[in-house]
């Protein structure tokens, strides 16, 4: 098992880089997003990584550090997501984004990564989002996804959980509170703005 690879960045491609480590070039599978990507050829870069072995194929998927590592060998674990899958996931979203839509339920945005479809992003949320819990004073992502993020504050976490002690869905109570660009209202005012929303 290669735990991880520190070289120089020889070659990059479509979704790969090659890694000179003493010589020997290691193609390694990454995410458009990871910073090892981002670099020039000629750099130092470093990769966490994970071997997948089949029958037919060796193929090693490196990350800029290890909770895109853990991250992706959680997505992989969900039916229907392959390696290809996981690398498109963390390719669209950056790790805040991805666990807000997982812990969120938003399976909507999970749509937006590159062969995630409806059932499989279902699945992932399902299976996933008791391992990717929202920190306490995370905000749900707004209608429109991940690109129209607001920055993670105030009381709306909470607020979410008001909504649907009062019988609303998480939904309906995500999507009352995203048309409010008011930041770091209380809870108590979240709700009484949100409320105003869905009537």
């Amino acid at each position: 098992m290669i735990g991880f690879l520190r070289g120089i960045l020889a070659e990059k491609g479509d979704g790969y880089i090659v890694v000179d480590v003493g010589g020997v070039g290691f193609y390694v599978n990454v995410p458009s997003n990871t910073s090892a990507y981002l670099k020039q050829e000629g750099e130092e870069v470093t990769v966490h990584t994970a071997m997948m072995v089949r029958e037919d194929d060796i193929s090693l998927y490196g990350f800029s550090g290890k909770s895109e590592l853990d991250a992706f060998r959680r997505l992989i674990t969900v039916s229907g997501v392959g390696a290809k899958a996981g690398i498109a996931i963390l390719s669209a979203f950056t790790m805040e984004q991805l666990r807000q839509a997982i812990a969120f339920e938003d399976a909507k945005t999970l749509q937006k990564a590159n062969g995630v479809g409806k059932k499989t992003a279902e699945r992932i949320v399902l299976e996933l989002k008791d391992k990717f819990a929202a920190p306490e004073n995370a905000e749900p992502l707004p209608e429109g996804g991940a690109e129209n993020a607001a920055p993670a504050g105030g009381g709306r976490v909470e607020a979410v959980n008001a909504l649907m002690a009062l019988g609303y869905t998480r939904s309906e109570a995500m999507n009352a509170l995203a048309a409010i660009s008011e930041k770091d209202l209380t809870t108590e005012e979240y709700i009484k703005r949100a409320l105003r929303n869905l009537f």
